[in-house]
């Protein structure tokens, strides 16, 4: 049962370095439940206070997730057209098969949320500009922090592997 339970752990640590790049799954969070779920096997023990400081990290970074990129937006003169056009673009980005989409697609749709909301191409360069710093910021905290996690992960389990895979 704790291979198990380790292996459905690493599935989340992947999830969660995923999660970082994927608008739908909320990166370090699945992360750190891949920590928890470590936490319910029989071979290893963990601090309690370790699972709380990091389910706090990970919400912490769940709020600036949305809070960054609004910042960046309304730094450089954007609107909420802005923000909508780079999520979108994200996703258009991820699915298109072309080199750098991840890193086109926020942009192009930052530009052209912002050039529906208002004509002026200048402004809307600025605000698609801004929008695509904090939704780069944004996503490098939640790499940041799902890569750190699964580097605990991988820590606890190299610790414990001698409890965990008796043969």
């Amino acid at each position: 049962m704790d291979i198990l339970l380790t292996i459905i752990a690493f599935i989340l640590m992947i999830l969660g370095i995923l999660g970082s790049f994927l608008p739908i799954l909320p990166g370090p969070l699945t992360s750190w439940f891949g920590l928890l779920i470590l936490h319910f096997t029989k071979a290893i023990s963990m601090n309690m206070s370790f699972l709380i400081i990091t389910l706090i990290i990970a919400l912490l970074i769940l709020i600036l997730d949305y809070i960054i990129p609004a910042i960046g937006t309304k730094r450089f003169g954007g609107s909420r057209y802005g923000i909508i056009g780079t999520t979108i673009g994200l996703i258009v980005g991820l699915l298109a098969p072309i080199p750098g989409g991840i890193i086109i697609g926020p942009f192009l749709g930052a530009l052209i949320g912002e050039l529906i909301n208002s004509n002026n191409t200048r402004i809307a360069t600025k605000a698609a500009f801004g929008s695509f710093i904090g939704f780069l910021t944004s996503t490098f905290i939640k790499f940041a922090v799902s890569i750190i996690y699964f580097g605990l992960w991988i820590g606890i389990v190299i610790d414990h592997s001698s409890a965990l895979f008796i043969l």
